[in-house]
């Protein structure tokens, strides 16, 4: 089950719980990994090809931060509304459960776990959702338990 309103009109009210959105997919390169790797998390087994060969991951991976940043892309394009969207306080969990690698396809698919109306401000409510990051092999390599502030259609 998804939301049948497209996400540039969607609103706190289309956010059912128990809906499921199917969000794409991301490549990931070698080259985005050591970028992001000697930018943001400059360890050997995301910046150095050879050296990481001799680290745990017996290669390159990419960040846990460079996954959620790549799953962030397609939450803010195709799930969370530019006309309702209003930010977030924050997760409640996230988990990178496997690492990526060159040449992973990533998939993303959102669950709409519980959403409440604000009780101090009626305009909005909170949506929290499942989000979870799957490779080509259908493993799950990231997940996290995502609160979004939404603002209200009917006030």
């Amino acid at each position: 089950m998804g939301v049948n309103v497209p996400v540039q009109e969607r609103f706190f009210e289309d956010y059912l719980p128990g809906s499921v959105h199917h969000l794409g997919t991301v490549s990931v390169t070698e080259e985005e990994i050591i970028e992001f790797g000697r930018r943001y998390d400059p360890q050997v087994f995301h910046t150095d090809p050879v050296k990481a060969r001799e680290t745990a991951f017996g290669g390159l991976v990419a960040s846990g931060w460079h996954t959620a940043a790549m799953a962030m892309r397609l939450l803010v394009e195709r799930y969370l509304s530019p006309v309702s969207s209003v930010g977030s306080p924050g997760l409640k969990e996230l988990w990178w459960l496997k690492p990526v690698r060159p040449g992973d396809s990533l998939t993303v698919r959102v669950t709409v776990l519980e959403t409440r109306k604000s009780d101090s401000k009626p305009d909005r409510g909170i949506v929290r959702s499942l989000v979870e990051v799957i490779n080509q092999e259908g493993d799950v390599v990231m997940r996290c338990d995502g609160i979004n502030i939404i603002l209200c259609r009917n006030v």
